[in-house]
C-alpha cells in the first residue's frame, strides 16, 4: 500500500484509479485535530466519506454534520464541501471516488510518506503555493470557492 504526505495528512491508497477499469479510488486519511482543507467542488466526481476514527464535522453545501466512526456522508459532485477534524486525537476515514480525478491531484500534491505517521506540521501554504495549488486542481475538475472550516 503506497503512503503520501498530502499537506499535513498521510494518505494511503487502498485501491488506486489505475487498478480497475472504472477509475475507481480508495483512499484512506489520516488528518491531525483542526485539520480542514479549503470549501471547493469536484466538478467531475462524487465523494463517499466513511469515518473510521475520530469525528469529523463535514459542511456539505448548507448542511453541517458531524460524521463519527461507521457512519459514512456523501459529497456529490458539483456541491461545495470541506470538513474539519473535530477529535483532539486527529481522525481517519477512507474517501471512495470513481472518475480518477481526486486521487490524481493528491498525487500530483502529494510526497511520498517518509514514514506511516503523519507529517511534521507545516504552516498554511503561502498565496504563491496555494496559488500553484489551485492551478493543479483546477486541472483535475476541483475548484476552491472558499475558507477552510474555523
Amino acid at each position: 500500500m503506497q503512503a503520501l504526505w498530502f499537506f499535513n495528512t498521510l494518505v494511503r491508497v487502498w485501491v488506486s484509479e489505475v487498478e480497475g477499469q472504472d477509475g475507481l479510488s480508495v483512499l484512506e486519511h489520516w488528518a491531525p485535530y483542526g485539520d480542514s482543507p479549503p470549501l471547493h467542488i469536484h466538478h467531475t466526481e462524487d465523494e463517499v466519506f466513511i469515518v473510521l476514527e475520530g469525528e469529523v464535522r463535514f459542511l456539505v453545501g448548507d448542511t453541517s454534520r458531524r460524521v463519527l466512526p461507521f457512519e459514512e456522508i456523501l459529497a456529490p459532485k458539483g456541491v461545495p464541501h470541506t470538513y474539519r477534524v473535530e477529535s483532539p486525537e486527529g481522525a481517519r476515514w477512507v474517501t471512495v471516488t470513481a472518475h480518477r480525478d481526486f486521487e490524481r491531484f493528491v498525487r500530483a500534491v502529494s510526497r511520498p510518506a517518509e514514514r506511516e505517521a503523519l507529517p511534521s506540521p507545516t504552516d498554511p501554504p503561502s498565496p504563491g503555493e496555494m496559488e500553484r495549488v489551485t492551478k493543479i486542481a483546477q486541472t483535475y475538475g476541483i475548484e476552491f470557492v472558499g475558507p477552510p472550516l474555523g
